[in-house]
């Protein structure tokens, strides 16, 4: 079941394999061929004149061709929604829906590329040889920790905006909607005590943007329990978060993080009963975004929470990644910027934030995925972040 404008539907198999029948995506022509000279002006021998032009002057590939302004759709099918390693040929065609959401969120060409290998050094390289081909590049359904070194090495190797949605556009969400929580019960977020319960690729993410937005303290947790300084067995990007999470000391699981809590932001499998919720503060935010089942059923939070959201359609309160992602990736490249700093993506949660604000609810934290205003005003906080970190 989903939902489209807050009202659930049924999805039968018949309707869904259909619309999926022969892809979701074609090429379209922008250039007419209508006669024969216009045809003569898109390809031979007009088109020539532009290659030399492009030979003698590489940075003109930005203005006559696609390039510029194309993002590569990136994946090894590692890691695909709830479906886990199911391999790049599966994983094609959540990659031609986000191209999909790329051209009707954030008015960007997008191209689907799922590579055959899970060496990170070879995407690198494959990568970096097709770099002419386009402008930007959305790692998607990578798995960790394999995804936090992919990312990583392809922003020093390419001189193109480069982001794993997984990790930032769930972060830039998450951020923008604890911020409407916050706002719709007059709290702070300097004064909360933040559990995320998950240390994949958007728990690591969501646990750095909370902390850049100053939250009074995050406590992360993975399946062994809540992460600390000297804790054995830590790989390394969790030795990096362990001396800047849980200040207050906390040994134990999640039982032990939960109880006095003020957010809980669940980014795993793991089930949460219904005591550890009502073990929380009083006013308590409740994020449960696994899909398709999140850590607690809404109903059930609800119970105990002031402010439920999950990250399915047919419940409110929907933390959806296209939200961000179309806006962010639009922002950079209208900015002509080569990296996507965390000044974009905390201005990307503003952006959002600010969009809620004319509408606010505890029902109605985050805008709807369907707002036309988003994207736009995303890319135009993007872009002037952009600016000001100097990336432009």
């Amino acid at each position: 079941m989903t939902a489209v404008n807050d009202t659930p539907v049924q999805l039968t198999d018949d309707e869904i394999f259909t619309a999926h029948e022969g892809g979701k995506l074609a090429v379209g022509a922008t250039a007419s061929l209508a006669d024969p000279r216009a045809l003569s002006i898109a390809y031979t021998p007009g088109v020539a004149r532009v290659s030399r032009a492009i030979a003698a002057d590489p940075s003109l590939a930005d203005r006559y061709t696609w390039a510029g302004r194309l993002v590569a759709v990136v994946s090894d099918g590692t890691a695909v929604l709830g479906l886990g390693d199911i391999g790049p040929r599966a994983s094609l065609p959540v990659m031609e829906g986000k191209a999909a959401l790329f051209k009707a969120f954030g008015g960007l060409d997008s191209i689907p590329l799922v590579l055959d290998t899970t060496d990170v050094d070879e995407i690198v390289e494959t990568l970096v040889r097709l770099r002419p081909s386009f402008g930007a590049v959305n790692l998607e359904d990578v798995s960790a920790p394999r995804c936090f070194e992919l990312e990583a090495k392809l922003i020093e190797a390419l001189d193109v905006p480069v982001m794993h949605d997984d990790q930032h556009g769930t972060a830039v969400v998450t951020l923008a909607a604890l911020r409407g929580a916050n706002t719709v019960l007059g709290k702070d977020i300097a004064d909360q005590r933040v559990v995320v319960s998950g240390a994949g690729a958007a728990g690591v993410a969501i646990t750095r943007i909370l902390l850049a937005a100053g939250a009074g303290e995050v406590t992360l947790v993975d399946s062994r329990g809540i992460i600390h300084a000297g804790r054995a067995g830590l790989n390394p990007v969790k030795e990096q978060l362990a001396p800047l999470t849980n200040g207050s000391g906390l040994r134990g699981g999640l039982d032990v993080a939960l109880r006095g809590a003020d957010v809980f932001v669940g980014v795993s499998s793991a089930q949460v009963p219904e005591e550890q919720v009502a073990s929380m503060a009083a006013g308590s935010v409740v994020f449960a975004l696994s899909n398709p089942d999140p850590e607690v059923h809404p109903e059930v939070a609800a119970r105990h929470a002031a402010v439920v959201a999950t990250g399915r359609s047919d419940f409110p309160n929907q933390i959806n990644n296209v939200l961000a992602f179309p806006g962010i990736f639009r922002g950079a490249l209208d900015a002509g910027a080569r990296r996507i700093t965390e000044g974009m993506k905390l201005a990307a949660a503003g952006a959002i934030a600010a969009v809620a604000a004319e509408d606010l609810a505890v029902d109605r934290i985050v805008p709807s995925a369907l707002d036309p205003r988003v994207g736009p005003e995303v890319a135009a906080a993007v872009a002037l972040a952009a600016a000001e970190d100097g990336v432009a």
